[in-house]
């Protein structure tokens, strides 16, 4: 069995860290993500056209202003292939499963850094939807029940996870709203 070596809790400490100072600093962030099953999901709601959100979710270029410090897959195509990588935490490989232009956005990603993906990977998919003046942005979480390590294993994967989105996705709707860190 892969060894995991504390990655995951510190991961689950970044993101916690990251939250509070954004809560600090007066930036208002949605509710929390939430555990059903195997599975973490929310919905935030962002002041952003729908076309700007498809495009913070799918082009690199914006993906590392709100998600890992590196992105890079080879195209924007079910099958493709690449990696989101953060600086203190390593590279976690992706393949692309699900591109519906202006609609959803699936990818698997390893759990903990890798270099390919392995039984450790998850499914995460981002739906987006117009929502008065705004978009609504989902993210759905699942394969946790798959996974190698245990019960004890998969319900600490599954909070790490959890408090990850609450972090990740209010980065997202800060950058396209505009609000300055």
């Amino acid at each position: 069995m892969r060894r995991v070596c504390g990655t995951s809790s510190r991961a689950a400490r970044r993101a916690m860290s990251r939250r509070a100072r954004l809560e600090r600093e007066g930036n208002t962030v949605s509710d929390h993500a939430r555990i059903k099953g195997h599975t973490v999901t929310r919905t935030v709601h962002i002041e952003a056209s729908r076309t700007r959100v498809w495009k913070a979710l799918t082009d690199p270029e914006v993906m590392v202003q709100w998600f890992g410090d590196g992105v890079v897959f080879a195209a924007l195509e079910p099958g493709a292939t690449g990696s989101i990588d953060w600086d203190d935490y390593g590279s976690f490989p992706i393949e692309i499963t699900e591109v519906v232009p202006d609609g959803s956005f699936g990818f698997r990603w390893s759990g903990i850094p890798a270099e390919e993906l392995d039984e450790y990977s998850t499914h995460v998919r981002f739906t987006i939807a117009d929502a008065g003046t705004g978009t609504d942005v989902t993210v759905i979480e699942s394969g946790f029940d798959t996974l190698p390590g245990g019960t004890r294993y998969r319900r600490e994967r599954l909070e790490q996870n959890r408090e990850g989105w609450d972090v990740e996705l209010d980065e997202l709707a800060l950058l396209l709203e505009g609000v300055t860190q």
